[in-house]
């Protein structure tokens, strides 16, 4: 995923069985430990599930989309296999499900729903005749689901159809499929979707671009994958090729320039294979969903989700598609074991993002958003608390919805950038494709990292590697002495201009942005003192017009700048943003700085009040709190 409260029992569950099963999720009263290298590393705690007596394999899907009553309904056949001959019962993980009846081989058999944990939803324990191999669980989702999103016509770009998407990452499979929600259990997964005649199903599957618009829909996913890359969407969509391999799902509204934006996606995909190894989903396809989606992007195999944010005219936040793409190396072919150990996804995936933008742009680009990136680490440490500066971050009593942040991409990234210095770039290109051939779909934990490192660049260059070193950035704070501080010279040219406009020797007519990108723009706003007169601000708007900037990366920074200094001009286009804007990453800075004011934060309730029935609920959820009284 592209840059984006786990509450625990406040008892052990209870199984009426003899089998003793024992979730991970623990107490509430249990007091965290310290993360060292030796925590429990293969335990996933956001999980109720028993995948080391039975772990489920396959899954089977037949589900139908009710628009009139925002609900999906139907079955899920889950395959298993017995890890403890003894098990006696499988426990999956659901959230506000309401399961009609439980199956084997078309006879029903004893089920048990565990209270409702207020973040983890609640275990569902089935029992298990001797000869089983498979469950049927008949169900149907609340209309509040916290993974699905259902949107009105009006909310779409259409406006004559409803449309509907998932979000699964990081435990919100549960709330539309009754699974083993831990990204250690992988699965291949067969699924029949039945909509409206007039819509279109896609899924995180093989999908037919000329598939009839018949209201029943079959995908297939070969390859094995962890719940929470499950995914699917229904809509008014179209689709157009941008290459071989790679196309664009679309409302027809957004489509051709969601094609034009992003057609550099095939050569992408070319230069990562080059590099890293072969891609092994066989098509890659962009999925551009209406702007309430709450993040950039998520990397669901084969067809990423991407908010329409990013359609900027210029490719100028085109990193965001090679963000998704890379995480079919880094994410979804080699994935995080548990949520402690998201930076493997991610701090891979950003290394990776800025090599392919390196190769598919030239080197400035790869300079410029390497700084970017580091500038953006840089504020996430000074707001973070120490314990959350920690790659192997411990999240015991958490949930991982609310501590993403740059840590995981950003620092995991730059640790892998001082490992590609210290050893050569084609020396560590070479170790990275091993490690994802070695790896490959497989769910991996940090300590499975640092013995694979040990085996492989730290006995192959002792003199240049430290063990040691290595640990300091995975489990301590903050960034190591000496660590890698991106450059560029681009940006020293900016610098120059800027501090030349502040310091009155140079008339802000004399700045001449007439060929600067995103990145430099981004650069010039996110590095001006906090405070600016308003005289300032009216002439920097009045040369630039940055208040009615199309550009959403280039508005929100102009727009943050005006709530910090009150610059009431761009109130107007700051509340249209707010409404109709529902990317977290763009309208949480928003919200948050209105709050400090009692003016802003009624400005804020009001835009937040007008913009929440389209809103997503992780969305909701992360902002409500800045316009509560």
């Amino acid at each position: 995923m592209n840059k984006f409260s786990w509450i625990w029992l406040a008892s052990p569950l209870l199984f009426a069985c003899s089998e003793t099963a024992t979730p991970n999720a623990q107490s509430a009263s249990a007091k965290p430990q310290p993360v060292t290298e030796q925590f429990e590393a293969s335990t996933d705690y956001h999980s109720f599930s028993n995948p080391d007596q039975v772990r489920v394999t396959h899954l089977d899907l037949d589900l139908t989309a009710d628009f009139e009553r925002r609900v999906l309904h139907g079955q899920a056949t889950l395959s298993f296999e017995r890890i403890d001959e003894a098990a006696k019962s499988l426990i999956v993980d659901t959230r506000d499900l309401m399961i009609d009846n439980v199956t084997v081989d078309g006879t029903k058999v004893d089920y048990d729903l565990k209270p409702a944990d207020p973040e983890l939803g609640s275990a569902l324990q089935i029992m298990l005749p001797e000869s089983a191999t498979k469950v049927t669980i008949a169900y149907q989702t609340s209309p509040s689901a916290s993974g699905v999103q259902w949107l009105s016509p009006e909310q779409t770009a259409g406006k004559q159809y409803p449309f509907l998407f998932t979000q699964a990452q990081a435990v919100h499979a549960r709330s539309f499929i009754p699974l083993q929600d831990s990204p250690q259990v992988r699965m291949t997964y067969e699924a029949t979707i039945h909509t409206p005649q007039e819509l279109l199903a896609v899924m995180s599957a093989s999908n037919d671009p000329d598939t009839a618009r018949d209201g029943e829909y079959h995908f297939t996913m070969a390859q094995p994958i962890p719940s929470y890359l499950i995914a699917l969407a229904i809509g008014n969509l179209e689709f157009q090729a941008m290459g071989e391999r790679t196309g664009v799902y679309a409302e027809p509204e957004l489509l051709a320039p969601a094609a034009a934006e992003f057609e550099d996606t095939e050569s992408m995909l070319e230069l990562t294979e080059k590099a890293f190894g072969p891609y092994q989903w066989d098509r890659y396809d962009l999925l551009i969903l209406p702007p309430s989606f709450p993040f950039g992007g998520m990397e669901n195999p084969r067809l990423s989700f991407i908010t329409p944010t990013v359609i900027a005219g210029d490719k100028s936040l085109v990193a965001l598609i090679a963000h998704e793409l890379a995480h079919s190396w880094s994410g979804n072919a080699v994935t995080n074991a548990t949520w402690r150990d998201l930076w493997l996804n991610e701090g891979f995936t950003t290394y990776l993002t800025y090599r392919i933008m390196e190769q598919l742009y030239g080197e400035d680009r790869y300079n410029m958003e390497a700084v970017l990136g580091y500038q953006s680490l840089q504020t996430d440490i000074e707001a973070l608390k120490a314990k959350d500066e920690i790659l192997a971050i411990d999240l015991r009593g958490r949930n991982p919805d609310d501590v993403f942040s740059d840590i995981p991409y950003e620092k995991g990234a730059l640790l892998l950038r001082e490992i590609e210095q210290k050893v050569g770039r084609d020396n560590f290109d070479a170790f990275l494709m091993d490690y994802f051939e070695h790896f490959s779909f497989q769910s991996i934990t940090t300590q499975s990292f640092i013995d694979y490192l040990d085996q492989t660049l730290l006995k192959q260059y002792p003199e240049k590697l430290s063990k040691q070193r290595i640990k300091q950035w995975i489990f301590e704070p903050g960034l190591p002495k000496g660590a890698p501080v991106p450059q560029s010279d681009a940006f020293a040219k900016i610098n120059r201009m800027r501090s030349a406009w502040l310091d009155q020797e140079m008339a802000v007519t004399d700045i001449k942005t007439q060929a600067w990108t995103t990145h430099e723009w981004l650069y010039f706003l996110n590095n001006l003192p906090q405070e600016l007169s308003a005289d300032q601000l009216q002439a920097l708007d009045s040369q630039f017009n940055l208040t009615a900037s199309q550009n959403n990366e280039i508005a929100h920074s102009w727009l943050l700048i005006a709530v910090k200094n009150e610059y009431k001009p761009a109130y107007d286009r700051l509340y249209e943003y707010l409404v109709n804007i529902g990317r977290n990453k763009l309208v949480k800075p928003l919200y948050r700085e209105l709050s400090k004011t009692e003016e802003g934060k009624a400005f804020a309730t009001k835009a937040f009040n007008e913009a929440k029935s389209g809103y997503h609920p992780l969305t909701i959820k992360a902002n409500q709190g800045f316009v509560e009284k």
